[in-house]
């Protein structure tokens, strides 16, 4: 290996360290207890919020100094945490307190009713913690609740929808964020820029509600946070299928499925004034998800978007009959093998501003993504749908299927 080689295999590594290293660093405590908190959501009339209580080592003066010593020491404090179960916390957030307590893993979940409104003008609040032991801790949660110029709440997966899938296997997530050049390997090209254009509205400055939900535990957290920030791509609460449960306790080990479909109605109920848009991918069972939302809720769902990462007919021909239902329902799908697609349907839609697009085909171009030839259909009718996809061969096209007469774009 060249000497250029080595140095950039140093640099990646000890990166890769520091990101492993880094929530226990970042943890609220400093004695050998620590108060751990992911960042929370909620509405003007209740939050939530959920974090961890750990035991760690205290870390020794010699080791403030950055470099290889300093993470493999933290690395080792990380892998000694010890989770404390029955440890109550009080949380306080606009003139309301409630006592919680941690669970047998430490998990801690707040469910809160604010007294005093919030802010209309922000989105992030600060949710303040006090540990009463095993030492006391004063700690502080992020908490976002849409302000008063959002418009529409997005629900994404993050598997496959906005990342190449492997993000539950840690080594292999590591190594595609720091050794294979995550910048064009690991997002789908076009991507972050679709998601900062919904998150900023047709206006610019919505500061939409991006809620994000992978199939990964919560170890995975700081993965994803790095992986959002090389990326750009706003930031939001991250709402892990193994971990929420429709009781704010133990995760049940139901089908994922069934738990994605329960955590939207819950978003639904909450978010209940504002429309929504959810993103998937054909892979897994999003497209059937998504058409019983917007079957159960006529009216509530501005769009929805599944990116194509299916290889066989069959999946597509699937996808295809779920459209036509979604389409007899008064929402729009879009089947989109590029993220391009989606944000020229978005701007009709009146979703994003019409800017967007050419911020999503300079990032397409950017990461190599643009073939020399780009097949895609045009606005497709439900019932040409199939024949559309079956004379697609291989690759297949992008596919509008909205109804006849849809509403005029617009907030």
């Amino acid at each position: 290996m060249s000497r250029s080689g080595a140095s950039r295999l140093a640099r990646v590594a000890l990166r890769a360290l520091r990101l492993f290293a880094k929530p226990v660093r970042r943890s609220q405590g400093r004695a050998g207890t620590v108060v751990e908190t992911y960042r929370g959501y909620g509405s003007r009339d209740e939050v939530f919020l959920i974090g961890r209580v750990f035991r760690q080592s205290q870390r020794a003066a010699s080791a403030a100094d950055a470099g290889w010593a300093a993470e493999l020491r933290d690395i080792r404090r990380r892998i000694t945490r010890r989770k404390v179960a029955g440890a109550v916390l009080t949380a306080r957030f606009f003139g309301c307190e409630e006592q919680v307590v941690t669970d047998r893993d430490g998990y801690f979940r707040v469910h809160l009713r604010p007294n005093l409104p919030a802010p209309p003008e922000a989105s992030w609040h600060l949710m303040e913690l006090d540990l009463a032991g095993p030492e006391p801790v004063r700690a502080k949660g992020q908490v976002f609740i849409p302000s008063a110029a959002c418009r529409r709440v997005v629900i994404s997966d993050i598997d496959d929808t906005i990342m190449r899938t492997g993000v539950a296997n840690k080594a292999k997530m590591l190594w595609r964020l720091f050794v294979e050049d995550a910048e064009n390997r690991v997002a789908f090209p076009g991507a972050a820029a679709l998601y900062r254009a919904l998150y900023a509205g047709p206006c610019g400055a919505e500061g939409n509600p991006m809620l994000y939900v992978s199939r990964a535990p919560w170890g995975i957290y700081d993965m994803l946070s790095e992986f959002f920030l090389m990326h750009r791509i706003p930031v939001g609460p991250v709402l892990f299928l193994r971990e929420w449960g429709l009781s704010w306790s133990s995760p049940l080990p139901r089908r994922a499925e069934d738990h994605k479909r329960e955590l939207i109605e819950r978003m639904l109920a909450l978010y209940h004034d504002l429309p929504f848009v959810l993103i998937g991918d054909s892979g897994q069972h999003d497209p059937e998800v998504y058409a019983e939302i917007v079957a159960a809720h006529p009216g509530r769902v501005a769009a929805v978007y599944i990116r194509n990462v299916s290889q066989g007919s069959g999946r597509l021909d699937e996808i295809a009959r779920l459209a036509e239902a979604v389409e007899a329902d008064g929402s729009s799908l879009v089947l989109a093998a590029d993220s391009l697609a989606m944000a020229e349907h978005a701007v009709e839609r009146g979703l994003i501003h019409a800017d967007a697009i050419a911020d999503v085909a300079r990032e397409w171009n950017a990461d190599g993504a643009v073939p020399e030839t780009r097949r895609r259909a045009g606005r497709t009718r439900a019932r040409a749908l199939r024949k559309v996809l079956g004379d697609a061969g291989a690759t297949p096209p992008n596919v509008v299927v909205e109804p006849a007469r849809s509403d005029p774009p617009g907030g």
